[in-house]
């Protein structure tokens, strides 16, 4: 499993990300296609966020999901 991948149907998870992060385009969010750390890189350029306050806002929007949409087990956002 590629744990850096955002699980689910994108098209599903793009409009959760898209009512999290307004601020977030859709060019933006062709980029990220389904690349957490590419959402994660998007999330601190358009909001100027330090890399510790993306990861808790990352981790607050899935455990705010109804399905888990990025695997809990990776750790490398963390880091």
């Amino acid at each position: 499993m590629n744990t850096n991948r955002l699980d689910g149907t994108w098209e599903q998870v793009k409009g959760s990300i898209q009512k999290t992060w307004g601020k977030l385009t859709n060019d933006d969010l062709d980029v990220i296609e389904g690349d957490r750390k590419q959402l994660a890189g998007k999330i601190q350029e358009r909001y100027g966020y330090a890399q510790d306050k993306v990861d808790e806002h990352i981790r607050r929007w899935n455990e705010g999901n109804d399905e888990t949409v990025i695997d809990p087990v990776d750790t490398s956002m963390t880091r």
